[in-house]
């Protein structure tokens, strides 16, 4: 089973543009490690918007 290259993509410009890791890290990454820090992620954006 191949991960879909765009939802790759999407996942390491996320947390690239967050936390500034570079996409080597990123990519190194097993793909529910990958999911698990763009959901810690968006809680954080989430939980910072709803504070503004």
């Amino acid at each position: 089973m191949t991960y879909a290259a765009d939802q790759l993509h999407e996942e390491a410009a996320y947390i690239a543009y967050h936390f500034h890791w570079g996409l080597d890290t990123i990519l190194d990454m097993e793909h529910r490690d990958r999911q698990r820090w763009v959901s810690e992620i968006a809680a954080l954006v989430d939980r910072a918007e709803r504070g503004a």
